[in-house]
């Protein structure tokens, strides 16, 4: 018994702990991606911890050579970046005690490690929707000639084609506008537009390169892209690359002329109370090989303990050119700032204020550069908005909006109330009454609309029946009759065909002193879901 203890007492005086610590790499739904040095020692079953844990908070289910896939225990919180920790006891024989055996969860099954491309696969699951559209318009007038016109159009979003690393997705639309023989009208009869068109290769979870026409979100005051954009992330911040074309200015075609490039770097935080975005970027646009316009910009928008909402963004050009003369001088062009406060689930507030200034191309607009110059007027704006919901089924607001300019010219005042109810007493539907009044230097307009929703039939059958009074002010007006008043009477019909095909009829009659307007409207559009459901892995295959 003595030489026992004594050989006991030796081998725990031996015993050591190793620690490994790895970094939260990435963060889903339902699994928690952690990148070691080297996962050797790590086996499925075994659980970690984080710094803000002292007891085991993940487990892991899958692994490879440099990672592991985890699962949640507990309902513990983890985020991206969050350092994580796999303790194990080692004894100087090389035999290893595993902690927290008691969590270890499929001890009957035989622990299979998967490569990589494994682990990530979960990360590229197929997502495809798409709707397709066909609507036609119609304008019947007592005293105008008649018009008719079809738009089409088209949008699909396919994300991570066949579960691989490519996206693709695009919008487009086509309108055909039908004119009478006789007509003088300018109106073009034509007319296709090509809004987005795109190829995206995801190379890993935090690099991606697109090709085609894209607008990007993190650069959009620049618009539609057609070229090459590349992103990479490194943990909160990441970079981008912008070359390729702007659409031609007319037409939207492609214009190979307008050459454009730049880059952008930012800062992405994402934490339980706290969400934030900041972008910088510089960009610079060229006319057949001239610049057209140099400029910097910045893009904010954070969320702050769910309740604070800030966005802002703004430009500021860094170069001009005069009678052939260039210099690098600072221009303010853009500035735009919003906040919104959600006080409670019944109240709202919002502010916003713009500065914007014509933007100058000094080779696209070459001709009339100097008079744009001259007359560089900063056109401002002020909006307050606030949303109430005093009681149950009932819900208002009330908008207050104000533009001016440095030469008092366009500037106006606009009023805008709602009150709506959700559910009418015994008749059912949706209720809402709205009015809005307008005041510039020559206009004064006083809208008042009431509007009834309701489902006829549960799910298939929908209607909306309006009525709006416009009434129009001309001020300093010298004509007899300044005031001109229009009724408007409208109703429309939607039909579900099915949970995706939907068939729409719209009509309205607007009457005045002066003449009758009858439009008539039809829709058809036909939605498109496909989503790839994965089956658990199974060791044994």
């Amino acid at each position: 018994m003595l030489l026992f203890m004594l050989l006991s007492l030796t081998i725990v005086g031996q015993e050591k702990k190793e620690t490994l610590e790895g970094k939260v790499s990435f963060v889903t739904s339902k699994n928690i991606y952690v990148k070691f040095g080297n996962t050797e020692n790590i086996k499925i079953g075994d659980t970690l911890r984080t710094s803000d844990s002292r007891t085991p908070c993940l487990i892991v289910t899958h692994k490879s050579s440099n990672s592991v896939v985890c699962a949640t225990i507990s309902n513990c919180k983890v985020n991206k970046d969050d350092s994580a920790y796999y303790t194990k006891k080692i004894i100087e024989d090389n035999s290893e005690i595993e902690d927290d055996k008691n969590l270890i969860v499929n001890q009957n099954e035989n622990p299979v490690e998967i490569k990589d491309e494994k682990i990530k696969e979960s990360l590229y699951k197929e997502n495809i929707k798409s709707k397709i559209s066909v609507a036609s318009y119609s304008t019947l007038s007592d005293i105008r000639e008649n018009r008719h016109s079809i738009m089409s159009r088209f949008s699909l979003y396919a994300n991570h084609i066949s579960d691989s690393k490519f996206s693709f997705d695009t919008y487009l639309n086509y309108r055909q506008n039908f004119l009478p023989e006789s007509s003088t009208s300018s109106l073009e009869t034509n007319i296709f537009r090509l809004y987005d068109l795109a190829l995206r290769y995801d190379a890993n979870p935090t690099l991606s390169i697109t090709v085609g026409r894209k607008i990007n979100p993190k650069t959009s005051s620049l618009g539609a892209i057609d070229g090459l954009q590349v992103e990479q992330y490194f943990n909160k911040n990441y970079i981008g690359v912008i070359a390729g074309f702007r659409p031609d200015i007319f037409d939207y075609n492609f214009n190979s002329d307008l050459f454009e490039y730049g880059a952008y770097y930012g800062r992405k935080t994402d934490a339980k109370n706290f969400y934030s975005e900041t972008t910088v970027g510089f960009l610079e646009q060229r006319n057949t090989g001239a610049i057209d316009r140099r400029y910097t910009y910045l893009q904010h928008s954070s969320t702050i303990f769910k309740k604070l909402y800030l966005f802002s963004s703004l430009e500021l050009d860094i170069y001009n050119k005069v009678n052939e003369v260039a210099r690098n001088d600072f221009r303010l062009t853009n500035l735009y700032a919003s906040v919104r406060y959600r006080f409670s689930r019944s109240l709202d507030a919002t502010l916003s204020y713009d500065s914007r200034k014509r933007i100058l191309y000094y080779e696209t607009l070459q001709t009339e550069i100097e008079r744009l110059i001259n007359d560089d007027i900063s056109r401002q704006g002020i909006r307050m908005r606030v949303n109430v919901k005093p009681m149950e089924n009932v819900f208002a607001g009330f908008s207050y909006s104000k533009r001016f300019q440095s030469d008092n010219d366009n500037k106006s005042d606009n009023i805008y109330i709602y009150l709506g109810l959700s559910k009418v007493p015994f008749v059912g539907g949706r209720l809402s009454l709205n009015y809005n009044i307008n005041t510039s230097n020559y206009l004064e307009s006083n809208i008042l609309s009431l509007r009834h929703s309701s489902n006829l039939l549960k799910n298939k059958l929908s209607a909306d029946v309006y009525y709006r009074l416009v009434n129009y002010i001309y001020l300093n007006s010298n004509a007899i009759n300044s005031e001109y008043k229009q009724n408007f009477y409208g109703a429309n019909l939607s039909y579900h065909l099915s949970r995706r095909f939907t068939i729409s009829v719209y009509g309205e009659l607007s009457n005045s002193n002066q003449e009758n307007n009858y439009r008539i409207y039809t829709k058809l559009s036909h939605r498109f879901y496909k989503k790839k459901k994965h089956t658990k892995h199974d060791p044994k295959k």
